[in-house]
């Protein structure tokens, strides 16, 4: 159970980092992506990427 939520919250964290940096325009990549600077993708990815911690931190415990 542990691993599982490292590796859920590893991915979780990996796709909110990709989420802000879309969001701010930083990764404009695809560059077909309807999230490329829209800040609100910056946001939805913060949390997603808090609680990809979250996860780590229970699975590490």
């Amino acid at each position: 159970m542990a691993r599982s939520l490292s590796i859920i919250g590893f991915l979780a964290l990996a796709i909110g980092l990709l989420w802000i940096g879309q969001g701010t325009g930083v990764i404009p990549w695809p560059a077909s992506s309807f999230m490329i600077n829209q800040l609100q993708w910056a946001g939805y990815g913060a949390v997603l990427g808090a609680v990809g911690l979250l996860l780590i931190w229970q699975g590490n415990r």
